[in-house]
């Protein structure tokens, strides 16, 4: 499934709240410290094998989004690939576990512990005595000092993308020997395990020149099971192998091949048999579990209808056959009956080639879990309708989270439960349910939010025919109010107004039956004694009316909702429908555009050119840190504009950053979480950012390869993956964690 995320560590790398005086916040400390952590929704689906079951040797082909413009994670337009080439062939001090709690990694790190408070905070890391770079130095304090320096924020010649953490160190010296670091911080930091990882080496980061351009097409000195052999722009892929100077367990895989391949390009590269392992779309997960399910104990092909069987393909020639003789006997044109047997011989070779497709496919099977990742519907605080938070808190009252998140992972056979934090997700140590600040689904306090902020029914709105759809066909603009140039139907329509276009012109498939295809006339039902209007089956309940529109000074409610329309999109789509219907039952409508992927979060988002949006953001074992940004109030910047950092609703508060800073800011983790969650009850107050569901994670594998696949919250062992031996077999564990 293909979503548009952004990520707090790397929102410029992308492919995603009034003060607080007027907040009206009901008991914010429901959750404390004390109370259980509870588990993730979605365990990991990796087909776990012990090592010893692995082969030695072999190379694994895996899909990537991108090659990669730089190496170096600490760059604006480093991407997922940076992150997953840095994972293999960097060192890192912690890593994620499978609950999403950062880990100490032994491979570089023995020990971590703050040692001092008072008068500063001081860390002392304790290295590995066997981990050293590639080229044979050892990982030491002035590889701490040269990424510290890089990274503090302090020398603008550093092109950086972030600083966090980095700039509270005071500074770095070596400890007792050449294995201890030593790192004392000006201000206490809460979240200082985050710091170096990746780390890189001195040559790297010493100076402006070797961050800026050294290692954005070649990292020549690595430390961990892999080390970059070639990034190849004309392939498209990155080649990672082995490090024959690793000293912890050795990598199973002789090369992971790290391959650009588009979503809707995936399938048939799987078929091709020229990847191993691929995230994909609900659609393509479909097709590859069709494909690896039960088969046909004779021919070996998926059990499907009959008139998809071989068999049935060899039916079909004796028929053409005959239907060819016949015509000919019964002095019919010959060229007809060719014409008949080509067309024949046509749908015999579509089935033939679907055979083969399904054939490839029956080697790989889908691995699926939750994403560290939830998508929220964003509400544009900065101008308009939305900037009033009663308007806002209306739309998120309106809205069926629950629905909305069983629209897109019941189908998929995930747990579908909303999200109910803007700082963790189900099993971190900081989520909690605070959702009970914004208040319940109920359409009735909602329109009487509207009214309280003057929308009222009533206004020149258009009004919909009866029968029509509230969300039907869509117009001819792009996002730029350009026609599309591609002719598919990526546009813009308002939910109500789906007879004619955005030109005027009758909408040629006003009338078509939604659930056969058949046309009618004037979207009349035309059926014998049939009375004009959408037809249902004898018994089925009406629908519930749609409030009448609301409107504030002679002008209706209807708020601008941007999608992207590329491949894999269904998804957010289907989202976006249903949120649209909901906002209709209490009188607001939408003005759905939606515009190519490319440009959706830079000319959109970012800019704030929408009033409701959908995108996503990864949840992080440092919420202190990284959520901060994306909730953080506004300011005016010394050139008039506003300085949103990463809070793209442009809805924040000063109590909702003072929070962050105190959990930031203090090194007891249980006065941390409670702090956490307070901020989190009043970002739902605020109504910005309303939370949806956690992005479900689809991956195709190999059937035989273990220890890869939907990871969940954990980071990847890269020296664990490979191909099971001959004979041994992995374990398949359920989307749902067992009690």
């Amino acid at each position: 499934m293909s979503h548009v995320g952004v990520g707090p560590r790397a929102v410029m790398r992308s492919v995603a709240f009034l003060t607080a005086g007027a907040l009206a916040v009901p008991a914010l400390a429901a959750c404390t410290s004390g109370e259980p952590k509870g588990k993730p929704l979605a365990g990991q689906d990796t087909a776990a094998a012990a090592r010893a079951r692995i082969a030695d040797g072999a190379t694994l082909r895996w899909a990537a989004d991108s090659v990669p413009e730089t190496l170096n994670a600490f760059q604006a337009d480093a991407d997922a690939t940076t992150t997953r080439v840095a994972q293999a062939v960097l060192p890192s001090m912690y890593r994620m576990d499978e609950t999403g709690r950062p880990v100490r990694n032994p491979d570089y790190l023995e020990s971590a512990e703050v040692v001092d408070t008072e008068p500063k905070q001081v860390v002392v890391y304790k290295l590995n005595q066997q981990a050293v770079w590639s080229d044979g130095r050892e990982i030491g304090a002035a590889d701490f000092a040269a990424q510290w320096r890089a990274l503090s924020g302090k020398d603008s010649a550093y092109w950086t993308a972030r600083n966090a953490g980095y700039d509270r160190i005071e500074k770095i010296e070596r400890g007792g020997d050449d294995l201890e670091v030593k790192v004392t911080f000006s201000r206490p930091y809460a979240d200082w395990k985050s710091l170096f990882t990746p780390l890189y080496p001195k040559d790297v980061m010493g100076t402006p020149d070797a961050f800026n351009d050294g290692a954005r097409r070649e990292l020549k000195t690595t430390a961990g099971p892999f080390s970059v052999k070639k990034v190849d722009t004309k392939e498209d892929e990155v080649v990672l192998t082995g490090n024959p100077r690793w000293w912890g367990e050795p990598a199973k895989l002789e090369q992971i091949v790290l391959r650009a391949v588009p979503r809707e390009k995936r399938v048939s590269q799987l078929a091709a048999g020229k990847l191993d392992l691929a995230e994909i779309d609900p659609d393509t997960a479909e097709e590859v579990a069709v494909a690896a399910g039960p088969r046909d104990a004779g021919t070996g092909t998926p059990l499907m209808g009959p008139q998809d069987s071989p068999s049935a393909s060899r039916q079909g020639r004796s028929a053409a056959q005959a239907l060819r003789s016949w015509a000919i006997a019964k002095g019919s044109d010959e060229d007809d009956a060719e014409e008949e047997t080509l067309a024949r011989e046509e749908r015999e070779e579509a089935l033939a080639k679907r055979e083969r497709r399904q054939r490839a496919l029956s080697g790989f099977e889908v691995r699926k879990s939750l994403e560290p990742a939830y998508t929220q519907l964003a509400l544009n605080g900065a101008d308009g309708p939305l900037a009033d938070e009663r308007v806002r808190r209306a739309v998120a009252r309106a809205l069926d989270r629950g629905k909305l998140a069983k629209a897109v992972l019941k189908p998929l056979g995930l747990p579908a439960e909303p999200v109910g934090s803007h700082v963790a997700l189900a099993g971190q140590p900081a989520y909690a349910d605070g959702s009970g600040a914004l208040g319940e689904q109920n359409a009735k306090e909602a329109r009487a939010l509207l009214a309280d902020a003057g929308w009222v029914p009533g206004g020149p709105v258009k009004k919909r025919k009866e029968g029509e759809k509230a969300a039907g066909a869509e117009g001819d603009k792009d996002g730029d109010g350009k026609k599309s140039e591609d002719g598919d139907d990526d546009g813009t329509y308002i939910v109500g107004e789906d007879e004619k276009n955005e030109g005027g012109a009758k909408n040629e498939d006003a009338g078509t039956d939604q659930e056969s295809g058949e046309k009618h006339s004037s979207g009349k039902n035309t059926a014998q004694g049939g009375a004009p209007g959408a037809y249902a089956p004898k018994g089925t309940a009406a629908p519930a009316a749609a409030e009448a529109p609301v409107a504030k000074d002679g002008k209706a409610l209807t708020l601008r909702f941007v999608l992207p329309s590329g491949p894999g999109s269904d998804a957010l789509r289907t989202v976006a429908d249903r949120v649209s219907d909901m906002l209709e039952k209490i009188g607001v409508g939408t003005d759905i555009t939606k515009v190519p992927d490319e440009s959706y979060f830079k000319d959109h988002i970012a800019s704030g050119e929408y009033d409701l949006a959908l995108y996503s953001w990864p949840a992080s074992a440092f919420p202190a840190t990284d959520a901060r940004p994306i909730y953080a109030k506004p300011v005016p910047a010394a050139d008039g504009s506003l300085n949103v950092a990463q809070n793209y609703t442009r809805v924040g508060t000063d109590q909702v950053d003072q929070l962050f800073d105190r959990a930031m800011g203090t090194l007891d983790e249980g006065e941390a979480r409670d702090l956490l969650r307070k901020a989190d009850s009043r970002i739902w107050a605020a109504a910005g950012s309303i939370p949806l569901y956690q992005r479900p994670q689809l991956v195709a594998a190999r059937k035989n390869l273990a220890n890869a696949g939907a990871f969940g919250f954990e980071t990847p062992v890269y020296q664990d993956m490979g191909f099971l031996k001959k004979g041994a077999n992995g374990s398949r564990p359920s989307a749902t964690p067992s009690s």
